[in-house]
């Protein structure tokens, strides 16, 4: 047996909004551990510098790494755009795991803006495609540069929406408030005819219906968290490192701040009990 079949998946963001990720992750590997960090104490990331997104990404990265995880998962569009690289970089570092063990093998790292640009590829039918995220990911123009790669042609139009996430936070995902801030984030993006709606942070999804009430049937919307969900499964299958164990599957979740707030919304989404929720200081 793989010495890496039984060790969990590290899934992390900013705050709740990854738990759309564990949620795919749920459904399509059931056997997976799954080991979940959410920044609580200090999201929103799109506001923040690029040096302190750096900062906060290594700090994390090295958490979940000392849990002697077998996969990551950048569930964060922010992190993913800034710092990818430095990820990578403290993924494959060797970290002491336990008095006993320091853990060498690398790490993979998958995130969600190439799974998005593709699902993006194949939907779009007019070859205009809206990008709303926050706007540390959008001034990356890291989705734009994705997109680009796959179709030089795609025309592809991108708007900040800075008030989502703490309004996803909040868990208004359908307060008036945030429909009249939908409206107004969403004007320009409708005017440019896009067919196809890159939603370009995990927190979104959680406001798809009401996103897709405004834009109507006729556009698709994007959701990363389903495509990552089947990247991270073929990963799994062709490095031969899927859980072997006949047991129920694990989840611990891990934040920085307000874990009973953070139990709170994430049951309401995930539908299901999180389990244990931890308090944790990096």
């Amino acid at each position: 047996m793989n010495s890496k079949t039984n060790r969990a998946i590290g899934v992390f963001d900013s705050g709740i909004g990854g738990l759309t990720v564990v949620r795919s992750l749920m459904e399509r590997l059931p056997f997976e551990n799954i080991i979940y960090f959410g920044d609580t104490a200090r999201v929103p990331y799109g506001i923040k510098s690029v040096e302190t997104i750096n900062r906060y990404a290594a700090q994390i990265t090295e958490f979940l790494i000392k849990k002697d995880v077998k996969l990551l998962i950048v569930a964060c569009n922010t992190m993913a755009a800034v710092a990818h690289q430095t990820i990578v970089d403290f993924a494959n570092v060797p970290v002491a795991v336990s008095p006993r063990k320091i853990f060498v093998d690398p790490v993979p790292v998958l995130e969600v803006i190439d799974a998005s640009a593709r699902m993006a590829i194949q939907s779009t039918r007019n070859k205009s495609i809206g990008v709303i995220g926050t706007p540390a990911t959008i001034n990356s123009n890291a989705y734009a540069r994705a997109i680009h790669l796959l179709d030089k042609e795609a025309k592809v139009f991108s708007q900040a929406c800075p008030l989502f996430v703490p309004l996803v936070e909040e868990g208004w995902f359908d307060h008036p408030a945030t429909r009249l801030i939908a409206q107004e984030y969403l004007k320009p993006v409708i005017a440019e005819q896009v067919d196809t709606l890159v939603l370009g942070c995990t927190h979104y999804p959680l406001l798809k219906p009401l996103l897709q009430d405004i834009l109507g049937t006729e556009v698709n919307l994007i959701d990363s968290a389903e495509a990552m969900a089947d990247i991270a499964a073929n990963l799994i299958d062709k490095q031969n490192m899927g859980n072997q164990n006949n047991l129920p599957p694990d989840y611990t979740f891990y934040v920085s701040d307000l874990p009973y707030r953070f139990q709170t919304i994430g049951e309401r989404f995930l539908g299901r009990t999180l389990g244990r929720v931890e308090l944790v200081s990096l």
